[in-house]
């Protein structure tokens, strides 16, 4: 069986914050790439950065990175089925960094258009759980 490409994490066990202290701000998903043998190394760096950096609540620099990460996955010409995901995933990790940031307009546009693409469990997650915060 092919090892997972990409891996849930919480926040609060990403590095060395308390997983107490994160669960009670949130209980946001990211997804990080596991294993770079079946990613291209040039989508590993953005995708786990902008994890570490909502993990550090460094929002503008989580999206900034997100950003970048989903310009590439534009550019790529990898199979198509894995890009339209990993393009989701990019777009859920940047729509829970502007979510984090209360940037909730783009935020929960970010998270509406990655369930668009791929209907993943993680990314409805998120989307359920933007929309909680916002009582919608």
């Amino acid at each position: 069986m092919k090892r997972t490409l990409l891996k849930t994490i919480a926040l609060g066990s990403l590095l060395t914050c308390s997983a107490a202290a994160m669960a009670a701000q949130s209980d946001y998903k990211l997804m990080v790439i596991e294993d770079s043998v079946t990613a291209a190394p040039e989508f590993e760096q953005p995708f786990n950065s902008c994890a570490l950096n909502v993990e550090s609540k460094n929002y503008t620099e989580a999206e900034a990175i997100c950003t970048q990460a989903i310009a590439l996955l534009k550019e790529s010409r990898g199979p198509r089925l894995k890009v339209r995901e990993l393009t989701s995933f990019a777009l859920s990790n940047r729509g829970v960094a502007r979510m984090m940031a209360k940037k909730d307009t783009a935020g929960l546009s970010d998270l509406y258009e990655a369930y668009q693409i791929s209907k993943n469990s993680l990314v409805s997650h998120n989307l359920t759980r933007a929309k909680e915060d916002l009582s919608l």
